[in-house]
C-alpha cells in the first residue's frame, strides 16, 4: 500500500457515502456505497481477511481512492448507481446497453384503444403488461389476441360518432370490429378490451375458448392454414399455463432475484411472475467485487429498474444489509415490498432462481475465465506490451472509405473493456478534402472528433479515449499524430499486411505475438472500423445513384419537382426550358425559375 492511499484510509470519515477505487493509471475500477465509509473501505485492506479471490484481485490493483459524503444512505445508493453508469468500472456489475424487454401497452385514454409493443415505459395513463422474455414472445401474444378478439391495429385516431367512409380489409376478414365506421360502440369495444386485460393479467380461459371456437369455424370452412395457425397459438397459451408454481395464487405479480458466486465469478437469475405465471427467466454472468453477495444484488437491482417497470413485490435470494434503504429508494412512485422468503410459494420461486443462477455459474465458469482473458486481461497485456500511459479501457479506431476520392467518409468505432460499444459508433462525411487523400481525410475526422471532447454534449464524443487506433501504417500515424498530440492520448496504427503496430516517433514497428488476445482486440476493432466505413460509403453511393439533378436547387421541394417532371416529362427537357416556360409551372415563381435556369446553364458553361 502506498503512502497516499494509507493516509487517505486513516482520514476517512464515518459518514455514509460513496467511495471510488482507482488503479495506478487513475482508472476507476470499482464504485461502492457505505453506511460508514471508514469501516467499509478499511475492511478491504485488513490482513488475513476472508475476502473472495475476486475482491483480493481488485485490492491488489487499488492505488488511490476518492469518496463523497452523502446526507443519507438512500442518497448514497442513488449516487453509486449514477457513478457506475458514468465510469463503467470493471469490478462492478454492469448491465449492458442492450434493448429493454418488450411490454404490451394499451392506451386507456383513447375512445377505442389499440395494443402495441413498446420497450420504453412512460408515466402516462396507459396500462403496461410484461416484460416478456425467456421464451415468451410479445409479438406472438399480440397476434394471438388479434386472432381471438376483433380489435383494431391501425394508427387512425378514432373518435366515437366521427366515422370515416369505409372499413379496411381487416373488418372484412373478421379481424377488426370497425369502430372507425361506428360498427361497434365505445361501450361494447371496451368490453373486449376488458377481456384482453383479464387475459394479460393471467386469465387464460376467455381467450382459449375464443380461439378454440374460431379454430373450429376455420376448419369447417376448410381454411386449414388458418386453423393450424390458431392451433399453434393455443400451444403457446398452454406453454404459459405450464409456467405455474404450485400453490401460487393466480393474481400474483412479482420479480425475484438471486445471486450466486464461486469467489471468482458470479451469476444472477431474474424471474418475472405476472398473473400467477412465470413470464420470463434471465440468467446473467457478472463480475463484482462487493464484499458480500447482498451488496452485489442490491447494486444489480438498482441498475435493473433503470430500464424495467418496478414490481410492487420483489423477492431476494440473498440477505441485504439495510434493506429499508433499497426499499425506500424504489418506492418513489408507490410502496414496494422486498421480501427474503422463508416458506411457501415465494420461497419456491427464490429456490428456482438460486438453482438457475448456480447452474448458469457452473456452465459458464470456463467461458467467463476466457472472456476475462480476452477482454480486461488482454487490455492489461496490451498496456504492458506497448508501454501505454494508461489501461486502454476505451479504444477508438478510425478508418477511411471512398471510391477514387469520391464520397469519402470516415468511421469511428468504439470498444470498451475489450468489447464493441455500438451505441457510441460515429461516422463522418469528409468535407474539406478533394480526391483520394486518406491522410488528410483522417486528419479532418480526428480534428472534428477531438474538438467535441470539451463540449461534453454528445454521449460518445464526450468520453475521452484511452487509446486511438489508426487503420494503416507509419504514414497514416505520422499524418494524424499532430492533431492528437495536444490531447495526450496514446495513439498507434495497425498495418494490415503483417499486423505491425506503429507507435509515434518510432520507425520500427512492434510485433505482437500472433494469435494473442491483445493482438486480437486490435484486429477486431480495426476490422470493425473498416466494415463500418465501407457500409456508410456504400449507403451514400447508393443514394447518389438515385439522386435527382433537381435535388441541389434551393427552394425546390418534392411537390414542385413533381410538377416540373409532369410538365416537361424528363430532366433533360427541364434543362432546355426558358425562364418564362419554367415560370408557367404551378408553384414555380419567377425567382425560382431563374435559379433553375441558372443551375443548368452555369453547369453547361463550366
Amino acid at each position: 500500500m502506498n503512502e497516499i492511499l494509507k493516509q487517505k484510509l486513516e482520514n476517512l470519515p464515518t459518514n455514509s457515502g460513496v467511495y471510488i477505487m482507482r488503479n495506478i493509471d487513475g482508472e476507476v475500477i470499482y464504485v461502492g456505497k457505505a453506511k460508514n465509509l471508514k469501516n467499509r473501505v478499511s475492511s478491504y485492506f485488513r490482513k488475513n481477511s476472508s475476502h473472495a479471490q475476486k475482491v483480493k484481485t481488485m485490492v491488489e490493483k487499488i492505488y488511490d481512492l476518492d469518496y463523497f459524503i452523502t446526507l443519507s444512505e438512500q442518497d448514497a445508493l442513488a449516487l453509486e448507481s449514477n457513478l457506475i453508469k458514468k465510469y463503467q468500472p470493471f469490478f462492478n456489475i454492469l448491465l449492458k446497453d442492450g434493448k429493454a424487454f418488450p411490454y404490451i401497452k394499451i392506451k386507456m385514454d383513447e375512445d377505442f384503444p389499440k395494443l402495441e409493443i413498446v420497450r420504453k415505459l412512460k408515466n402516462d395513463k396507459a396500462k403496461y403488461f410484461g416484460p416478456y422474455f425467456g421464451g415468451i414472445n410479445a409479438n406472438e401474444i399480440l397476434k394471438t389476441i388479434n386472432n381471438a378478439f376483433p380489435i383494431r391495429n391501425c394508427n387512425l385516431k378514432i373518435v366515437e360518432n366521427k366515422p370515416i367512409k369505409r372499413e379496411c380489409l381487416n373488418y372484412h376478414l373478421g379481424l377488426c370490429s370497425a369502430p372507425c365506421t361506428n360498427k361497434i360502440s365505445k361501450k361494447d369495444y371496451m368490453k373486449i378490451i376488458d377481456k384482453i386485460i383479464e387475459f394479460l393479467n393471467g386469465n387464460d380461459h376467455i381467450i382459449e375458448n375464443a380461439l378454440k371456437e374460431k379454430m373450429k369455424i376455420e376448419a369447417e370452412n376448410e381454411n386449414f392454414e388458418k386453423a393450424l395457425e390458431i392451433r399453434n397459438q393455443l400451444k403457446m397459451i398452454a406453454k404459459l399455463k405450464d409456467r405455474v408454481i404450485a400453490n401460487m395464487p393466480k393474481d400474483v405479480t412479482l420479480d425475484a432475484f438471486a445471486f450466486e458466486s464461486n469467489g471468482l465469478s458470479g451469476a444472477i437469475s431474474v424471474i418475472v411472475v405476472r398473473g400467477g405465471k412465470i413470464l420470463g427467466v434471465q440468467n446473467l454472468s457478472v463480475i463484482d467485487a462487493s464484499i458480500d453477495e447482498g451488496e452485489a444484488l442490491s447494486s444489480f437491482i438498482v441498475q435493473y429498474y433503470k430500464k424495467q417497470k418496478i414490481s410492487k413485490t420483489i423477492l431476494i435470494g440473498n440477505q441485504i444489509e439495510n434493506l429499508d434503504v433499497l426499499t425506500q429508494y424504489l418506492s418513489s412512485d408507490f410502496k414496494v415490498e422486498i421480501v427474503y422468503p422463508q416458506k411457501g410459494y415465494k420461497k419456491a420461486i427464490i429456490d428456482m432462481a438460486r438453482k438457475n443462477a448456480r447452474e448458469h455459474l457452473e456452465k459458464f465458469i470456463t467461458l467467463d475465465k476466457q472472456k476475462f482473458d480476452r477482454t480486461y486481461g488482454a487490455l492489461e497485456k496490451l498496456q504492458e506490451e506497448l508501454n501505454l500511459s494508461r489501461l486502454p479501457k476505451r479504444i477508438e479506431c478510425y478508418d477511411i472509405s471512398n471510391t477514387s476520392g469520391v464520397l469519402s467518409v470516415a468511421s469511428m468505432v468504439v470498444f470498451e473493456n475489450g468489447e464493441p460499444k455500438r451505441s457510441h459508433y460515429r461516422k463522418f462525411k469528409i468535407k474539406t478534402v478533394d480526391g483520394p487523400n486518406d491522410f488528410a481525410s483522417l486528419k479532418e475526422a480526428l480534428f472534428r472528433r477531438l474538438k467535441e471532447l470539451d463540449k461534453g454534449e454528445n454521449e460518445s464524443f464526450k468520453n475521452r479515449p484511452d487509446l486511438i487506433v489508426i487503420d494503416g501504417g507509419k504514414g497514416q500515424l505520422s499524418s494524424t499524430y499532430e492533431i492528437i498530440k495536444p490531447y495526450q492520448i496514446d495513439t498507434i496504427s495497425l498495418a494490415k499486411q503483417f499486423e505491425e503496430v506503429y507507435l509515434p516517433n518510432n520507425p520500427i514497428p512492434k510485433m505482437l505475438r500472433r494469435g494473442s488476445a491483445e493482438l486480437k482486440i486490435l484486429q477486431n476493432i480495426r476490422d470493425e472500423a473498416h466494415r463500418f466505413a465501407i457500409t456508410f460509403h456504400k449507403s451514400l453511393r447508393n443514394k447518389q445513384v438515385f439522386k435527382s439533378p433537381l435535388d441541389d436547387i434551393y427552394g425546390l421541394g418534392k411537390i414542385k419537382k413533381d410538377n416540373l417532371i409532369k410538365t416537361f416529362k424528363t430532366y433533360e427537357e427541364v434543362a432546355k426550358a426558358s425562364i418564362e416556360e419554367l415560370n408557367l409551372v404551378k408553384g414555380i415563381d419567377l425567382n425560382l425559375a431563374k435559379r433553375i435556369y441558372d443551375y443548368f446553364h452555369k453547369k453547361e458553361n463550366n
